[in-house]
Formats: C-alpha cells, structure tokens, sequence
C-alpha cells in the first residue's frame, strides 16, 4: 500500500512542476505588444503560438492547421494541435468560437465528477478516447482537484474566440489515433504528433 501511495504522490508531484512550469512559461511569453496595456488574451492560460513574433505568414500557417472541427449548440471548438510532450503528457489545444447570441460560460464542459465542479467553465470534462486499446483518458489534475486546461474565466461573448488546451496521460507509444470528447459536442477524431 504504501509504494502505491509513493507512486502516486510522484505522480501528483510530476503533474504540479509540469503545470508551475507551463504557468511559468506562459507568464514569461505573454503580451508582445511592447506596451504597459494589459494583454485581451490573458483570459486563458495557454502556451505561446510558435509563430509568434514571425511574422504574420508563419502564424497564418499555424493557424490553419486543422486537426479536428466539433459544433454545438452555438459553440465551435477547433483543435490544431495534439502532441506527445515528454514524461508521457498530451497537450491537445485549439480555439473555441462561442457562436450563440449570448454569453457562454464552458461550464457544461467542466465534467461530472464532484472533484471537478471546482474547475468552473473550463475543459476540465475532456477525454481522449484509444478506440483500439479501449482505454479513456481524463484530463490530468493537480492535488488540489484543478484540471491541467484552460479555464473560460468570466465566458466568451457571443463572436469571441480564445485559445484553449488540455493535458492529458499519454496512450502507449502505438497509438497515434485518439477521440477527443468534452460536453455534449460530437467525438473528433484526432492524430498524435511528437512534440518538438
């Protein structure tokens, strides 16, 4: 019982540097715009477009990259991206358009489970689903319950659209297809790449 209890806190130990980490990074690369104005896109905690800081073709290139497209109920959610990082993560990130007449919170998207009702509007409900190995994969957390993903704080106004992302535990080495799930939207179909 208790190298079981070791593994896990290793675990939770890895998963929060990863996250301080990525927070850190994020706080590190923000703004760009060289100016004291506050950054519109800290909504979000996201890592950096590549293409930043390139020029607009490099960016326009990334953007159009697109892996998976889900609708409903007047939302839009785009996946570009889904990596393998090392220590055995997926980060799949994207954009999500609120296309409603109204505001839109995500907090449908937030999960069932009592742990995750902490986690506000976020993508903390999201899987990854490995049709052939037949295992699904929750979006990874800290000890205290928070999702590794973006939360929508305050919402998306009606024709917003922010970037978003979402960590999960790695399928096995041979599995490059997986589902991705959240919310009442359809299953998308996505491809794991080798991050860089």
């Amino acid at each position: 019982m208790s190298i079981r209890r070791s593994i896990l806190t290793r675990r939770s130990t890895a998963a929060v540097a990863f996250a301080v980490g990525l927070v850190l990074t994020v706080a590190g690369c923000g703004g760009g715009g060289g100016g004291d104005e506050p950054d519109k896109a800290a909504k979000s905690s996201v890592p950096p477009d590549k293409g930043e800081g390139k020029g607009t073709d490099s960016q326009e290139s990334a953007d159009d990259q697109v892996l998976a497209e889900a609708k409903d109920d007047g939302v839009t959610l785009v996946i570009t991206s889904a990596n393998r990082d090392g220590g055995g993560f997926v980060t799949v990130s994207g954009k999500v358009t609120n296309t409603s007449g109204g505001l839109w919170t995500g907090g449908q998207w937030r999960g069932d489970e009592q742990e995750l009702q902490k986690n506000g509007g976020s993508v903390a409900g999201a899987s990854l689903v490995d049709g052939v190995g037949k295992k699904r994969y929750l979006v990874l957390r800290d000890t205290s319950g928070r999702c590794l993903c973006t939360k929508f704080e305050g919402g998306l106004d009606s024709g917003q659209t922010v970037d978003w992302f979402a960590q999960f535990p790695a399928p096995p080495e041979a599995t490059n297809k997986v589902t991705f799930q959240v919310g009442s939207m359809p299953p998308a179909p996505i491809e794991l790449s080798e991050g860089e």
